[in-house]
């Protein structure tokens, strides 16, 4: 075997500066997208503000009713209690004990009869 050696050739290196290369960068969306973007981020955020406010009114909105409802709950509560009193108070004998209390006395040929509603 032989066992020659070998040169590997070598080109002189001559060293260069790396000259810079100026590039005009470019970006990833043209001007025109970039305003149709922020028109569009503009209109989500304007709608999103619409819808919250719409939301905020129907919530208030809804609270007072539920507010009147009760109001009116409680004031037919106060009628219905008024129309027992009132049915009660207005019964015969109730008002033939006040007509005695009252030194009234009952005189047949006068006494009308008179129907309620």
């Amino acid at each position: 075997m032989m066992n020659t050696a070998r040169k590997v050739e070598q080109k002189p290196s001559i060293q260069t500066a790396p000259k810079k290369v100026l590039r005009k960068r470019s970006s990833a969306f043209t001007l025109g997208e970039k305003v149709i973007a922020a028109v569009f981020a503009a209109f989500v955020c304007f709608a999103s503000l619409h819808i919250i406010t719409a939301q905020a009114e129907i919530y208030s909105t809804n609270k007072e009713i539920q507010q009147l409802e009760s109001t009116v709950l409680a004031q037919e509560n106060v009628n219905n209690d008024l129309t027992i009193q009132v049915s009660q108070m207005s019964t015969y004998e109730r008002v033939w004990e006040k007509a005695k209390e009252l030194g009234l006395t009952l005189n047949d040929s006068n006494v009308k009869v008179v129907q309620q509603p």
